[in-house]
């Protein structure tokens, strides 16, 4: 099968698409046909060599895909023969069949294609384990998350809405902060012209959860905007990786900070987070409350052009990459 991989670490590049073994599934595990795979950051960071996969983890990028089950490992029964679902992954997905343990699987929400499905998963696990498992935002509470106009940044500020929440969130340009207010964002700031901390403090508004993935380079603001008893989770490292901390504001607000990452966690953590995310958010994006936003779709063979789109931030939402007949 088809398979993207990287030799050397380095820019767009150094991605190849490359033939590889069909995995077969272990038990507990099903086979995906790969209908369609989403493209992340954390891909990126795994392209340039920084972010390597878990231990016995496959080489071949990808954290999420949709596609068709066609054979079923020791353990679990045929009937999931022929189904069409999403999954979340700790890599595999850039490529034409993956093994996945079956709790890491999901139906497709209804409304949704067989494409679109391909950058769910990831996205909304990231969102629904941060914000709202170690995050707990609550309604009538004010969610910042920054990186608005991204898959995950699109993803929670809709979801934060749907679950009656305030939210904040940071873009790039006019075109994303406008893009961004359709979506439902109550405060949108321009962080190339201005200053989060300042503008929300002239608002009048303080966070109690703040999805942050730049890291270091924020850590002093993210504490200064965070309302008492705020929670601080951050899921990347784009701003740096050491920062200052003064704990004293941190003890006067009684604020926490965490740090998380979805790929490494074991597969049990990973089925709870899926069970309770496809409960609680599939209805919505059935009811179309919340909708998945695609910036574009390309085949599997432009993926390095789908990696550098993505080193751009010029997309609003998810890049997907196509596979076996899909478009």
């Amino acid at each position: 099968m088809r398979a993207v991989v990287v030799n050397e670490p380095g820019g767009p590049e150094a991605l190849e698409v490359v033939d590889v073994p069909i995995p077969q599934p272990g038990p507990g595990e099903v086979l995906l046909r790969v209908a369609s795979a989403g493209v992340n950051r954390a891909d990126v960071l795994q392209r340039q060599g920084h972010y390597d996969p878990p231990e016995g983890a496959t080489r071949v990028l990808g954290l999420e895909c949709a596609g068709e089950v066609v054979a079923v490992g020791e353990g679990v029964g045929d009937q999931e023969i022929g189904t069409q679902v999403c999954a979340l992954l700790t890599g595999g997905g850039y490529a034409d069949y993956v093994a996945v343990p079956i709790g890491q699987i999901a139906p497709i929400p209804e409304g949704v294609d067989l494409v679109t499905a391909g950058g769910l998963m990831e996205t909304y696990a990231t969102v629904w384990s941060n914000v709202f498992m170690i995050g707990r935002l609550q309604p009538g509470e004010t969610l910042l998350v920054h990186g608005g106009a991204s898959g995950i940044g699109t993803t929670a500020i809709q979801v934060a809405k749907a679950f009656g929440a305030r939210v904040v969130t940071t873009v790039g340009s006019p075109e994303k902060a406008e893009f961004c207010r359709e979506l439902g964002a109550d405060l949108v700031i321009d962080y190339r012209q201005e200053d989060f901390v300042e503008v929300m403090r002239d608002a009048g508004v303080r966070a109690d959860v703040i999805l942050d993935i730049i890291g270091a380079k924020y850590l002093a603001r993210n504490i200064a905007a965070l309302n008492t008893s705020g929670r601080l989770v951050v899921i990347g490292l784009q701003g740096g990786i050491k920062g200052e901390l003064n704990l004293g504001a941190l003890l006067a607000k009684r604020a926490a900070v965490t740090a998380t990452s979805l790929r490494a966690r074991p597969s049990g953590e990973k089925t709870t987070i899926v069970q309770q995310m496809t409960g609680q958010v599939w209805p919505l994006i059935a009811d179309k409350v919340v909708r998945p936003i695609v910036h574009a779709t390309m085949p599997l063979e432009d993926v390095a052009r789908a990696h550098q789109v993505m080193e751009e931030s010029s997309h609003r939402g998810k890049l997907i990459l196509t596979l076996n007949g899909e478009d």
